[in-house]
């Protein structure tokens, strides 16, 4: 379990906002954002941040100043990103090119980069601070569809931290942006991928016609129960904490993938501590890139989103109960279920029922942005030390979604940090059943019997 530093308290001068258009005029048009795009369940702000550290080659460069330059140059080729999202027919979303710019604010904070602690990783202290909500920014219509805010350190690195309208780009098209903020700032003229948007590609068919089953947008009755006393954690999986859970597992199956690993665990350990009806089944849901599920992948530099919720559905007495194959199947089979077909399907499935959310009644939601390349994005200061999502339980509906982040321990062992939000008494019980399957002794469960005692 890796440690936190959100005990930090420290104080951030922030300037006024501002707005950065594109360094040159840019076509004022209308373009469409795909039917994978403008689902429910994509119409919220998504938060990355970056931390920096000094770097003495670059003695006397202002962050602020390299950034904001670089951005207006990036926006030239990523102009959809200065505009702002209309809604047409059919709730049909839509950006209008305006080139009013995305929102941008510079900031001083009194802190080091070393107070943060050895174990930079969500949660961050005081992240209201470093990623500020702009009054009347957050709407999904009618607002920048971009804020960044880049922070000064004292001890001369710097925090750069972005929201994101998630409709108009998934983790690999922010990063892929990102990347070419940085290459401008490191004196390139042109992106080394050229943007694409080629929305279309992902539109519905005419006519429509659903030819796949997509459980994960079916009505389930029940409530979202709103938790109090909500507690944020970080857990770190390196090689010797995977590795004790692939023995966990069948030997047929111990060639999964580290994604399909941790988010069966994820899975069962969460059912156990949040003690769900025995009856009653659950969801878990695999974010599933399908760039290259397609017969022709889809282009490079394509950076809308491009990507399924698939579901894996069982009844939470048989998840608790078995061993942790029983889930791994289960992910690993819906994991395969997206394809070109699958795709296809699905945008036709959002223009027929009205672009629904996904489920979210006890459902839980996991994306693995390990090789989504946020961490690349170097503005000549080198790569960042965190990269990555700012927080977990981000989404239309808080509270039901975790990362697989990149991250190096203390150690400097290379792993993946996983942060978790449940109430304060299930996360006991979620890290007592969590630590019991690290150490090869998992809690054995009778059928009916969900719950571990504190």
């Amino acid at each position: 379990m890796a440690t936190s530093s959100t005990s930090l308290v420290f104080k951030v001068h922030r300037h006024e906002p501002e707005l950065i258009p594109p360094a040159k005029p840019t076509p004022h048009e209308y373009k469409l954002l795909s039917d994978i795009d403008d689902q429910e369940g994509l119409r919220f702000q998504i938060p990355v941040i970056q931390f920096y550290k000094y770097n003495p080659s670059m003695q006397g460069k202002d962050p602020v100043r390299v950034i904001r330059e670089a951005l207006a140059q990036a926006l030239v080729f990523y102009y959809p990103f200065a505009g702002r999202l209309r809604e047409g027919a059919q709730r049909k979303l839509i950006v209008d090119c305006s080139g009013e710019g995305v929102m941008f604010i510079e900031a001083d904070a009194d802190v080091t980069l070393e107070q943060f602690g050895d174990a930079l990783q969500p949660p961050f202290p005081c992240l209201e601070e470093l990623l500020y909500d702009v009054p009347d920014s957050t709407g999904v219509l009618n607002c920048p569809v971009i804020l960044i805010q880049v922070t000064r350190l004292r001890c001369g690195g710097f925090i750069f931290a972005l929201r994101l309208n998630h409709t108009m780009s998934d983790a690999a098209g922010l990063a892929q942006f990102m990347s070419a903020v940085g290459e401008m700032a490191r004196g390139r003229l042109t992106p080394s991928i050229p943007p694409v948007w080629e929305r279309h590609l992902l539109g519905a068919r005419d006519p429509p016609r659903v030819t796949c089953k997509h459980r994960e947008y079916e009505e389930v009755e029940g409530t979202i129960v709103p938790y109090d006393d909500m507690v944020h954690q970080s857990f770190f999986f390196g090689p010797t904490e995977v590795s004790a859970l692939r023995k966990l597992v069948p030997k047929h199956l111990r060639k999964c993938s580290t994604f399909e690993l941790l988010t069966a665990c994820l899975w069962r350990c969460r059912t156990i501590a949040i003690q769900a009806n025995p009856e009653e089944e659950v969801r878990i849901i695999c974010i599933v890139n399908a760039r290259s599920r397609f017969n022709l992948p889809l282009p490079s530099g394509y950076y809308g989103n491009a990507f399924a919720f698939p579901v894996a559905v069982a009844q939470a007495g048989k998840l608790c109960q078995n061993p942790l194959g029983y889930s791994l199947e289960l992910v690993k089979q819906a994991k395969n279920d997206v394809t070109e077909e699958y795709m296809k399907s699905l945008a036709d499935l959002m223009v027929i029922k009205g672009r629904p959310h996904f489920t979210v009644i006890r459902s839980y939601l996991v994306s693995d942005v390990t090789r989504a390349g946020f961490d690349d994005a170097d503005f000549g200061w080198g790569k960042s030390v965190y990269g990555g999502p700012a927080k977990g339980g981000v989404g239309a509906i808080p509270g039901v979604a975790s990362f697989l982040i990149p991250f190096k321990n203390k150690k400097g062992e290379a792993g993946i940090v996983l942060p978790i939000t449940l109430p304060a008494q299930a996360m006991e019980i979620f890290v007592k059943e969590l630590d019991g399957m690290l150490k090869g002794k998992p809690i054995e469960r009778k059928p009916g019997f969900i719950s571990s005692s504190l």
